[in-house]
């Protein structure tokens, strides 16, 4: 039974949730900020797995800290101590961390992806906030230029891991476009954060039913702009095949493509998005989020070689990468963050677009400023429902013939529930409904989707290929 604890689980005049000098709102925002700052409290990692331990099981005894606090003050601190370790076995707890940590690490040198995006965003900060090498990993951190290059270096193995789009490893898995390679999705890195962006010639023409003729950039075909500018063209009555072209274009090339007329518009990544009003090269005609609140699209994601063969280097890349989505979702750190990723090791863009992006107060190239909180979220969590809705899209456009296993796919690729247990080991929020099915509800312009009965989905619509 420890005394002494930084996160003071047992003073009746402490927050829990806040951090050991009570400046941040979060051990874990004091931890990263002070490692961004290369300080160095003077606190082994045992002893801070320990203090972790203890208050994440006080916490979970009193979920409201209200009641925590009226507890310790009505029984004092060494009677609650003796009351609550009697029935919850924290030293135990403690002592499985302690061996947890200890683990032997298949790999420590690591050779890690990116696209520079801000979807890469949790993948890029777990680098300059020290979170790899506090888990003894060494990652080298690769910019790619396009993603059939990722996917290449991936099935070539000169990656250890990468960010990929979400809908690639079920691709990969799958045998399409590649030889069939089982890839796994760890975490989804972002949610929402794509934009359809046309060329400022058609500021009058928002219309999408006028588009017919018109040519759009998409970043891969594998990819949720894909399936969601189709989807959008296709609910105003345009046939993504028949009377647009989409042009699979790198994101860096989206911009200059505009400009010289050989796009009408594209569905990107920001900072392009942001980047094309910045330059006066085109508006926001509409974020991706109000196409599908909440959706995903770009992945953590590693070989199924590489868990099985290197399970305690997974692990480790998994806290790494969850205690980064963490940092990043939450908003007061949007600014410090976009900072971090505009540099030119990274993104190599304008602070300011990046931080239009990430705080979600933004030109939208109309001469308005747009407040869109949300326009971005890193929520880690890859819920089966979202595989589901990729699949019924392939098989909708003709990418994949004859019947799917949906869901025997999507659990198999989509590893939500290790995302759920790392995340809980953690001490981060876990929705409710990660413990149950893991399909949850998502609606797309209205129209709500059912994983339970994917092939209906995909034959109710009007605009298919399949």
């Amino acid at each position: 039974m420890k005394m002494q604890n930084r996160l003071r689980p047992f003073d009746p005049d402490s927050t829990l949730g806040r951090c050991s000098c009570a400046r941040h709102a979060s051990q874990q925002e004091h931890d990263a900020l002070m490692s961004q700052a290369g300080h160095a409290e003077g606190i082994d990692e045992e002893s801070r797995l320990s203090d972790f331990v203890e208050a994440a099981a006080v916490r979970a005894l009193f979920p409201r800290d209200g009641q925590r606090r009226a507890f310790l003050r009505a029984v004092g601190k060494s009677s609650a101590m003796a009351a609550i370790y009697s029935v919850l076995p924290i030293a135990s707890l403690q002592d499985a961390f302690a061996q947890g940590k200890s683990v032997t690490l298949e790999k420590r040198d690591l050779n890690i992806g990116f696209l520079p995006i801000t979807c890469a965003t949790p993948l890029i900060i777990a680098d300059p906030m020290g979170f790899y090498k506090e888990q003894g990993l060494n990652v080298s951190l690769q910019k790619v230029a396009g993603w059939a290059l990722v996917r290449d270096r991936m099935l070539n193995r000169e990656l250890d891991a990468s960010h990929m789009l979400a809908p690639m490893p079920l691709a990969i898995s799958m045998g399409v476009g590649s030889s069939p390679t089982p890839t796994r999705v760890a975490t989804i890195q972002n949610v929402n954060g794509q934009a359809i962006v046309m060329a400022l010639k058609h500021k009058d023409n928002r219309d999408p039913r006028n588009w017919k003729g018109f040519k759009f950039a998409i970043p891969f075909e594998f990819s949720m702009h894909n399936f969601l500018l189709r989807y959008y063209l296709a609910e105003h009555g345009i046939d993504p095949d028949r009377d647009v072209q989409l042009r699979v274009t790198p994101p860096a090339e989206m911009i200059a493509n505009l400009r010289a007329g050989n796009v009408d518009g594209f569905l990107g990544p920001d900072p392009f998005n942001q980047r094309a009003v910045y330059d006066e090269v085109g508006f926001i005609q509409v974020l991706s989020k109000d196409i599908w609140n909440g959706h995903p699209c770009c992945s953590f994601s590693v070989s199924d070689t590489f868990v099985k063969q290197s399970p305690n280097t997974f692990a480790a890349l998994y806290r790494a990468n969850l205690k980064a989505a963490a940092f990043a979702h939450d908003a007061a750190n949007r600014t410090t963050v976009a900072k971090m990723i505009a540099a030119p090791a990274y993104l190599n863009q304008p602070e300011t677009v990046v931080n239009q992006v990430l705080t979600g107060t933004f030109a939208d190239g109309l001469g308005k400023v747009q407040r869109v909180p949300d326009r971005v979220d890193f929520e880690p969590l890859p819920w089966y429902s979202m595989a589901t809705w990729m699949m019924t899209q392939m098989k909708r456009w003709g990418y994949v013939k004859g019947a799917i296993d949906y869901h025997a796919l999507a659990e198999q690729v989509f590893l939500l529930t290790d995302a759920r247990r790392a995340m809980q080991q953690l001490g981060q929020p876990v929705p409710d409904a990660a413990s149950g099915s893991g399909y949850r509800p998502i609606t797309v312009m209205g129209r709500v989707f059912d994983a339970a009965h994917p092939d209906d989905y995909v034959n109710s619509f009007a605009i298919k290929r399949a």
